[in-house]
């Protein structure tokens, strides 16, 4: 099991509040800004619910591919992580909707961040 994950980001500002806004649907939000005197000076937030595990960095700009989706209860959380990350400036990558070919009951919608990283919201509830 994964305890959390960092992922370096190329303007933290813009970032941060395409993540507060688009994870505030799915009651995850930043918990903790490390102080710069910890991070040689490195912008650092972890975004959680109860505890940090989502983390952004800004050093170190990933390259290439990069997934991570976050897990919905409903299928209307979803929908308001889809509208959330567009209007944070998210580039739409996939409408909300059943993905039958993950699982019967896979809904997930799919939005570009501004690094350009594949970010996802899902919920797997039978309805």
């Amino acid at each position: 099991m994964i305890d959390h994950i960092t992922i370096g980001v190329s303007n933290f500002a813009r970032s941060t509040a395409f993540y507060d806004a688009a994870l505030a649907p799915l009651g995850v939000k930043p918990l903790y800004v490390v102080p710069k005197e910890f991070t040689d000076g490195v912008d650092v937030v972890g975004y959680g619910d109860t505890r940090p595990w989502f983390w952004i960095a800004e050093q170190d700009v990933l390259k290439g591919k990069f997934h991570v989706a976050f897990s919905a209860e409903t299928r209307e959380q979803v929908d308001a992580f889809h509208a959330a990350a567009l209007a944070a400036g998210g580039i739409d990558n996939g409408a909300p909707g059943v993905r039958p070919h993950y699982d019967p009951n896979y809904y997930g919608a799919f939005v570009l961040d501004p690094d350009g990283f594949n970010v996802e919201a899902v919920c797997r509830a039978a309805v």
